[in-house]
């Protein structure tokens, strides 16, 4: 397995050194069926896709057992071959998930309200983010997950001079 699929696991939240081929191929369903949905949105400028689009992310992020990526996978590919399936998504795939179901909110609405520059402004940011991950192995809401998650050297050095 190459060394961007390993850091693209371990972004995700999973510890480790080697992992299955199978485990990175699993992972990365979910991106391209969300950069698939999101060119059919792009394609024909439909709010509703993308509306549809941000309740499903938003829906694998709060309810991660009841993930319908996973279950894709899941039903469709591993148990057919024999493959251990999906779990849960552990906080940063979730945190991702979140993140990408707000911004194709955002994008819906925008097409909504008619503001159509704003629309696309949102889509080519949604878009951008799918090919880092699908082509970067580089998943951006992963990543900011561990920026936000890092404390501040500041809040560190209060609550230490407060203890």
């Amino acid at each position: 397995m190459r060394k961007s699929h390993v850091r693209f696991i371990r972004q995700q939240g999973f510890s480790g050194e080697t992992f299955p081929d199978t485990f990175y191929t699993a992972l990365m369903l979910q991106p391209k069926i969300i950069g698939c949905v999101a060119a059919v949105g792009v394609m024909l400028q439909s709010g509703w896709i993308f509306l549809l689009l941000a309740a499903v992310l938003w829906w694998s992020a709060l309810v991660p057992t009841r993930n319908p990526f996973d279950a894709i996978y899941n039903h469709l590919v591993a148990y057919r071959r024999g493959l251990p399936p999906l779990g849960a998504a552990l906080s940063p795939r979730r945190f991702a998930a979140g993140e990408a179901g707000t911004v194709a909110l955002a994008a819906g609405v925008a097409l909504a309200a008619g503001a159509t520059i704003t629309a696309w402004i949102i889509q080519a940011v949604l878009i951008g983010g799918v090919m880092s991950s699908v082509f970067g192995n580089f998943c951006i809401g992963a990543y900011t997950y561990y920026l936000v998650r890092r404390p501040s050297p500041n809040v560190s050095a209060l609550s230490a001079s407060k203890g």
